[in-house]
């Protein structure tokens, strides 16, 4: 079992995420203009921020890739310890390669390509399929006919680690506390792109910028690039390796099970549990942009890029039943620096785009902040 599926908080530990740490940030667009290449129309920057969150395509296919190299030491299960879990590790020191295909709102494709097999979700119509290459199992689920009267008509394209859903990150918490202004024509995957950089205006953030690519045609995200302070090379890049913009062939949505695959089907009360559970998250999530809280039992200290999470870990009869997350836990925390001062004493987890603290009176501390920032918020008991 997973140290972070059994301890939600430890999450914030590692940044799948670092392009998430966005969140914390906002964008202030005024009416900066973008000073794109003379081959591209000029679009301010409140206008490229409008384009992306409007943005509609008929069809389009492409490989994702996402690397990371956060500059992390060696963690036992993480980042190539003992008993790492090599697809965790490829997030925040390697890379992750997908592949996405779209023909509307009910025919899409996603191919996760991991280390240890192959992972599709296929929509045709009223028919689902999420296939395991590893282990050889599908799970085929029937949409009722009514489900597709309350859907989204934008792309799907907001599933994890695609350059639309890290912008849709970096641009959920718009407000003062981030300078917005543009660099101009990009390229990606051989198409022309605009190019905003988001720059904390908290000097005490470790991110230094956070640059998006849009389309300079369909004004879709191409590619997000999430800065430390001070560097020349992205931390975390989110981008299409190669799009197109033609619809998919339809055989692309056509799913027949492999000989051999172990097939489940799901009644329409399962999938509609599951629908029900997407649309509360879904609310769950607006309302978070509009009004961003603390997770249950946690709380923010300070505000913006800036901010530290404050957590309690599971103690006593709340750690039954995740004896391997425990030991992964105390394994990690064990080849950890020690650190004290005023507020206790713990040990310290550094990367280039976060801090992570694990005090020894049971609470973690994270922020895209230097140690001394979560010292600070450790001793607000």
């Amino acid at each position: 079992m997973s140290v972070f599926r059994s301890r939600p908080a430890l999450r914030w530990l590692v940044p799948a995420a670092a392009a998430a740490v966005v969140i914390g940030g906002g964008a202030a667009a005024g009416t900066i203009v973008a000073s794109a290449d003379p081959a591209l129309p000029e679009r301010s920057a409140a206008q490229l921020l409008v384009d992306v969150q409007n943005a509609k395509v008929e069809g389009l296919s492409g490989t994702i890739v996402q690397t990371a190299d956060l500059g992390l030491p060696t963690l036992p299960g993480i980042t190539g310890g003992a008993g790492s879990n090599a697809d965790l590790m490829k997030l925040v020191a390697g890379s992750n390669t997908a592949r996405v295909w779209y023909a509307g709102q009910d025919k899409v494709r996603l191919a996760v390509l991991g280390t240890l097999g192959e992972t599709d979700v296929i929509r045709n119509g009223s028919d689902v399929w999420v296939w395991r290459s590893s282990g050889s199992s599908a799970t085929h689920y029937k949409i009722p006919a009514e489900a597709g009267k309350h859907e989204k008509q934008t792309p799907p394209l907001g599933v994890p680690s695609t350059p639309q859903e890290a912008a849709d990150a970096a641009l959920a918490a718009i407000d003062p506390s981030t300078e917005v202004s543009t660099t101009g024509a990009a390229k990606v995957a051989g198409r022309d792109a605009y190019e905003l950089v988001l720059k904390p205006r908290d000097t005490a953030s470790l991110v230094g910028q956070v640059r998006l690519a849009i389309d300079a045609e369909h004004r879709i995200p191409l590619g997000v690039d999430v800065y430390a302070k001070n560097a020349n090379d992205p931390a975390v890049r989110i981008a299409f390796q190669q799009v197109s913009f033609a619809v998919p062939d339809a055989e692309q949505f056509t799913f027949n099970p492999p000989p051999g695959t172990k097939v489940d089907t799901a009644d329409e009360s399962e999938l509609r549990a599951e629908a029900e559970k997407a649309q509360k998250a879904e609310k769950a999530a607006r309302d978070k942009a509009a009004k961003p809280e603390a997770p249950e039992g946690t709380k923010v200290v300070g505000k913006g890029w800036a901010s530290v999470l404050v957590a309690k870990l599971p103690t006593g009869d709340a750690g039954k039943g995740s004896g391997d997350g425990a030991q992964q836990l105390e394994a990690i925390a064990g080849v950890l620096p020690k650190v004290s001062g005023t507020w206790g004493s713990g040990r310290l987890l550094q990367s280039a785009l976060f801090s992570a603290l694990l005090t020894d009176d049971g609470r973690v501390l994270v922020g895209a902040v230097a140690p001394e920032k979560l010292y600070e918020a450790a001793a607000q008991k």
